[in-house]
């Protein structure tokens, strides 16, 4: 009977939409099963992108600035669109149904998640998924909340789905290892799988050695019945840890069965000599096999991960025209700014990769892993060497920059931390950030925004962190984490002037394309401008800082929310040139979609809300955007 189930399972899972396959709505929280966040619609093109304007806007009341609640809130959601309804949730994982055409809600679903505890980066819900996978003929839509809980709703009306779980929920924390309620909680998307819906965890960083466990899932889509779990970190390896969890949205390979796992850090994050060797599963790709949950491969990005530099990349599938074959294959990224082109079959690199000598440790008791994987020049998107040129606009601000660098340990990328202080290049939010990458099989281009932003991070031995440093905020722009249960706490700012720009030369923040038959950068052009008044002139080619992602359509544009400038902007997908633009009410660190609207029009949609952390000012604004009605003009 089992084998027969688990047949059954492999051949619904087979009959899921194809990857990259024509449709009018956004199915996926990444477009597709495969997370290309690529659409073949081309009604709005580079011959009419300029004359986009605002078609409606819808605004949400989940909005804090912290003063009442644990956290502040963040709207980096991406709606999907599925026949005429679209799904979004809130920052408070409120689930909402509008009509895409006119912005007007059909539905809402409160979770009512406790407001009063800590999850980690804030109150942060990026998507929801339905099921059938890809079908406009829902049933179900599903949203995994802060709280630990994974909820099913009626498609049509949002009323929980009866038979699923308990009153249409499953209690995520059950069975995980070191639970503690808000350290354990979901931000991205679930996925569907065939009729599994597959969950992974968000986990707070650098609090204690021992944290959750990153257990990943896999739930059935009807009854809620567990049907398999996959732990990161295996129990009873004799390692004081936890976390390796898979924070950021999965993949699905409908043909071959698998669901490609992004992984993230073991804990704690910076101190690994309690977890001794390469944490073989933690920041990885791991190919599971989406029936059972055994792993199919698994491909390291990062060994013994002493930088917190997490996949944080959904996995992207494509097809790579190489050496005349055709290679099924998925890329991974980091916050090193690396990518990695991979065979889906087996997890081999399609591009060389070198296990390369890195800077090791001082830090006693610290056992650094002597090599890490590189891929060949053309795939490193951001800066790996030493800094030696400093910048800065006044000589008052490089002064004090170059002082600051020559007071660290500055080996480029793959420093360890140390006691006096080190340079990490790029920092935690540097490389490629969790919005992912769009994919245009028209140019062959695969687009990833880049973040070049080193930190300064420094351990500090277990008897002075208390009386020298505080917990966790510790003022003058430095963060903590007291790393408990091991003999380190940690300190961590960026490297900025006095000024509060970076130290580092611009450009700051990248759109890039990357030619992934040849492996080689097509272009890349600065993205974004510093938000923080400033009395010196912020040019555009410096770039700034950026969360979010790219989305690719067959009208030659790529459109990219992500920067925190409070500005929507639209690239020739062939050269980078930016061809339109639109101010936002807020900042946007979220990643665009578009559909086909049931009045014949193209809609491209971003949500606007500020960030949880970066930024002062905050709301929940969905902004539609579309070309004007013949003989009208829009609101």
């Amino acid at each position: 009977m089992h084998r027969l189930a688990v047949t059954g399972f492999a051949l619904a899972l087979t009959a899921a939409p194809a990857l990259g396959s024509d449709n009018n709505g956004w199915q996926y929280y990444g477009g597709d099963a495969g997370g290309t966040r690529y659409s073949s619609l081309a009604q709005i093109n580079q011959g009419n992108v300029s004359e986009l304007k605002v078609a409606w806007v819808y605004r949400g009341n989940d909005v804090s600035n912290g003063e009442h609640t644990s956290k502040k809130t963040g709207f980096e959601a991406t709606p999907i669109v599925l026949g005429t309804t679209m799904y979004l949730c809130s920052g408070y994982d409120r689930v909402i149904a509008l009509d895409p055409v006119t912005g007007r809600e059909k539905w809402e679903f409160n979770p009512q998640i406790p407001l009063n505890l800590d999850y980690g980066d804030g109150f942060i819900c990026r998507g929801v998924a339905s099921w059938p996978a890809g079908s406009a003929h829902l049933e179900r839509v599903f949203v995994a909340t802060q709280d630990a809980r994974l909820i099913a709703l009626d498609a049509q009306t949002g009323e929980p789905a009866r038979g699923f779980g308990q009153d249409g929920q499953v209690h995520l924390s059950d069975g995980v290892a070191n639970y503690s309620p808000g350290e354990y909680h979901m931000t991205s998307a679930p996925t569907i799988a065939g009729n599994a819906v597959i969950v992974g965890s968000a986990i707070n960083d650098n609090m204690k050695a021992v944290m959750p466990s990153g257990i990943v899932r896999g739930y059935d889509v009807r009854t809620g019945a567990l049907l398999w779990t996959w732990e990161p970190v295996p129990r009873g390896s004799g390692t004081r840890t936890g976390a390796a969890n898979a924070w950021a949205p999965m993949s699905v390979d409908a043909k071959r069965g698998l669901v490609f796992v992004p992984t993230g850090s073991a804990s704690p994050d910076y101190y690994g000599g309690l977890r001794p060797g390469d944490d073989r599963y933690a920041d990885s790709v791991v190919a599971l096999y989406a029936a059972t949950g055994k792993v199919a491969w698994a491909f390291q990005l990062v060994h013994h991960n002493i930088w917190d530099y997490d996949t944080t990349v959904q996995p992207t599938l494509l097809t790579i025209h190489r050496d005349g074959r055709d290679i099924p294959a998925v890329v991974a990224g980091n916050k090193t700014g690396f990518l990695f082109f991979l065979d889906r079959r087996n997890g081999h690199s399609i591009f060389p990769v070198h296990e390369t000598a890195v800077p090791q440790s001082s830090v006693p008791g610290e056992r650094t892993a002597p090599t890490q994987p590189f891929p060949e020049p053309g795939l490193r998107l951001a800066p790996i060497e030493p800094l030696r040129q400093v910048w800065g606009f006044t000589p008052e601000d490089r002064a004090a920059c170059s002082k600051e660098i020559s007071e660290l340990r500055n080996d480029g990328i793959f420093t360890p931390p140390s006691l006096s202080g080190s340079l990490l290049i790029p920092g935690d939010v540097g490389g490629m950030a969790w919005g992912g990458a769009a994919v245009d099989p028209g140019t062959g281009l695969l687009y990833v925004n880049v973040n070049d932003y080193p930190r300064v991070v420094v351990l500090i031995p277990r008897d002075r962190y208390w009386s020298e440093s505080g917990y966790w905020y510790t003022g003058r722009g430095w963060e903590g984490g007291p790393q408990l249960g091991a003999p380190y706490g940690m300190e961590r700012r960026f490297l900025e002037a006095p000024d509060e720009t970076p130290c580092t030369p611009p450009p700051w923040g990248t759109l890039t394309a990357v030619n992934y038959n040849t492996g080689k950068v097509a272009w890349s052009v600065p993205l974004g401008s510093w938000p923080r008044p400033r009395s010196h002139p912020q040019p555009a080619k410096y770039g700034a800082f950026n969360l979010g992602g790219p989305m690719a359509t067959a009208g030659g544009l790529v459109f990219e929310g992500s920067t925190l400038d409070n500005e929507f902007r639209a690239f020739d997908a062939r050269t980078g040139k930016l061809l339109w633009s639109a101010s936002l009410p807020f900042a946007s660190p979220a990643t665009p979609m578009t559909y086909l609207g049931a009045d014949g029009r193209q809609y491209v949609v971003i949500a606007a809300g500020g960030h949880a952390k970066l930024l002062d000012f905050r709301g929940e604004t969905l902004v539609a955007f579309a070309l004007p009605r013949a003989g009208k003009s829009s609101p």
